[in-house]
């Protein structure tokens, strides 16, 4: 069927636009292009509602944004990895099904508790200016309103009462905390012999025979086995195709930078300093007024004597963010202050000393220490930045006019990507791919869609060319399949050196073991030779020192009711360990502090009870993620 498609393009293009057109004339074209769209496809649900990939996408861009605000040294492929985005989806479930519960439960914040929230709260300390009003330019930067950022903060309140009500109820006392932590923390003095297979390796001669028996055992075929994999060339339509060839005259330059000019405007900013008498606006006249007397008369007072105005706000000032500063704000912008207070200061000329300025706060008199910024970049600072931007606008409407020729010409012309190569000038690539992403896999080569789509049954057995697929932002693919190879088990002759060193190593932990166990037994007769035993250490399981942890957990899961103990495990790496537990210390009292044990058993039993009632939320509300969790990069290599 997919051949005689290919054979009769024109008449099936023809068809298809008759099938297509009544469709467009009634839901129109942005219908058609929403329900086709990725953006649209649902990669969870929460009570029957989904989340789509464009939302997802989104948090993800959002998220991303804020970390690199808050660490801008962080590397940007830290954000950008399968772990990264899948995270990101979970939070975003888990915000629904908070949400799902505070509509039930009918949870709600109300705005006082918000406002003292907002003003005690230490996290939010970076939002807050010195008066406590929300600092509007870190609220820019994150792209929030004030409006925004507080429905933000109540959706995030109410939803914390849904867990905070759960592990509120945790009963915690010392008695149980000290019972828990005498647990992990006991100590146990041990003496130590390990049976390493490294010195076992060097007499293992195994035969051509069971070298040969040892390759042909299923059970280890797996190790000597290829996978399945594809070389193949690929092309790749992006930005980068486009910008090398783009060039942009002076006069668009010089327009650009006319019509952009508030971007390259350093923001203008004042620094201040105040005394403040504080009066709440619900004061009585009475009170009102006596601020504002005091107020008045330190107005007097430092205009007689305008150099003594730090040392008047320290001993006045009754604002306790600045007041020991000398009344000194820092430096800040507009919106960052509230509004008669922001009026006054950018009335004044600097060293002015302002009128009495009332605020919701009380009495302020302000004195105009700076002003900076304000000035408009020089056209050739900016020049290399605008060309840049320039450039890459122009490369973008270039990729978005010729994404569809490059798209056409892949598919029409299916034997090769010579064509689309010469007509784009793009360079002709090669790989070899498994239909999985490895875990070094970065580019379009680690996009699961291109991989699916060269293990296709077209591109695969017809030897097609893939689809144009879209593998990243402003990015397309296609790829053709030059070699297919199955998953086979390598020859012996190919491999006989690492089946060898598999087999001697395997007969060495074997032969480790058995000289381990002899010495157990030895060890647990009367009066036995200790001779080979290290000395005596301390270990807990706070500081298990160099013990690896199968043996560090053997020894402390070991009966300790009758001493000596003796006990023999393997250590996770091929070498066997015995191990003589000669007494039992009690933890030392201060690792840890006594108030922080109770502390930390509060914390972790809150913290599985919230986990363990999030867990029956998300059955409740039928939660369903479609997103494949990506397998972190070791177990990929190790199932490799």
């Amino acid at each position: 069927m997919f051949e005689f498609v290919r054979n009769n393009n024109r008449l099936f293009q023809f068809l298809l636009l008759l099938v297509i057109l009544p469709g467009f004339v009634l839901v129109g074209i942005q219908g058609y292009t929403s329900l086709m769209s990725d953006a649209n496809a649902t990669v969870a649900t929460v009570n029957g509602r989904k989340i789509a990939q464009a939302e997802w996408d989104a948090a993800v861009h959002n998220q991303a944004e804020r970390i690199r605000n808050s660490q801008p040294t962080i590397d940007p492929k830290q954000l950008d990895t399968p772990e990264f985005k899948y995270r990101v989806l979970e939070d975003l479930v888990r915000q629904r099904v908070l949400q799902e519960a505070v509509t039930d439960e009918r949870l709600g914040v109300d705005d006082g508790r918000i406002l003292s929230l907002f003003r005690n709260d230490e996290q939010w300390q970076f939002m807050r200016n010195p008066d406590g009003s929300i600092n509007k330019q870190v609220l820019a930067a994150q792209g929030l309103t004030s409006r925004g950022f507080i429905e933000r903060l109540r959706q995030e309140i109410s939803q914390r009462q849904v867990i905070d009500g759960v592990i509120a109820t945790v009963p915690t006392t010392a008695t149980n905390a000290n019972l828990a932590f005498d647990a992990v923390l006991q100590q146990r003095s041990v003496q130590l012999q390990a049976f390493d297979p490294k010195s076992f390796e060097a007499d293992i001669k195994p035969s051509d025979a069971e070298v040969e028996a040892f390759y042909k055992d299923s059970a280890n075929a797996k190790q000597f086995a290829v996978p399945e994999h594809a070389d193949i060339q690929y092309v790749m339509l992006d930005l980068d195709a486009f910008k090398a060839g783009v060039k942009v005259n002076e006069d668009e330059l010089q327009a650009y930078y006319k019509e952009n000019s508030a971007r390259y405007t350093v923001a203008e900013e004042r620094r201040a300093s105040h005394i403040l008498i504080k009066v709440d606006k619900s004061a009585s006249a009475a009170d009102r007024a006596k601020a504002k007397a005091k107020a008045d008369e330190l107005l007097a007072e430092v205009r007689k004597n305008p150099a003594q105005f730090a040392d008047i706000a320290r001993k006045n000032s009754q604002d306790e963010g600045s007041a020991a500063n000398g009344g000194d704000l820092d430096w800040f912008g507009h919106g960052a202050m509230v509004k008669p207070f922001e009026n006054a200061v950018y009335a004044l000329k600097q060293g002015e000393i302002s009128n009495v300025v009332e605020s919701d706060f009380g009495y302020h008199i302000i004195q105009l220490t700076g002003i900076r910024g304000g000035d408009k970049k020089p056209f050739e600072q900016v020049r290399p930045q605008i060309e840049e931007e320039l450039r890459k606008q122009l490369a973008e409407k270039r990729f978005a006019e010729e994404a569809e020729g490059f798209t056409n010409m892949v598919y029409e012309q299916s034997d090769s990507l010579q064509p689309v190569v010469d007509k784009y000038k793009l360079q002709l690539l090669t790989a070899t791919v498994t239909r999985k992403p490895t875990p070094m896999s970065s580019g379009p080569l680690a996009s699961t869609k291109l991989l699916d789509a060269v293990f296709s049954d077209d591109v695969l057995t017809k030897k097609h060319n893939t689809a144009a697929i879209e593998a990243g932002p402003n990015q397309l693919v296609a790829a053709r399949i030059v070699a297919y190879h199955a998953a086979a088990v390598q020859p012996l002759d190919q491999v006989r050196d690492r089946v060898r060193a598999q087999l001697v190593h395997k007969l060495a932990v074997e032969q480790a073991a058995k000289a381990g166990a002899a010495r157990l037994a030895a060890l647990q007769k009367p009066d036995a030779d200790l001779a080979g035993l290290s000395d005596a250490q301390l270990v807990s399981r706070a500081k298990p020192g160099n013990l690896p942890a199968k043996v560090l957990e053997a020894i402390m899961a070991a009966d300790a009711s009758k001493l000596p103990a003796t006990l023999g495990t393997d250590a996770g790496d091929g070498s066997y360990i015995v191990a003589r537990i000669e007494k039992i210390v009690p933890r030392d009292p201060a690792v840890p502090n006594p108030k922080v044990v109770v502390q930390q058993y509060a914390r972790a039993w809150s913290q599985a009870e919230g986990e363990a009632y999030y867990q029956a939320l998300k059955a409740r509300y039928k939660v369903v993620i479609k997103a494949v969790k990506p397998v972190a990069a070791a177990a990929s290599a190790a199932a490799q």
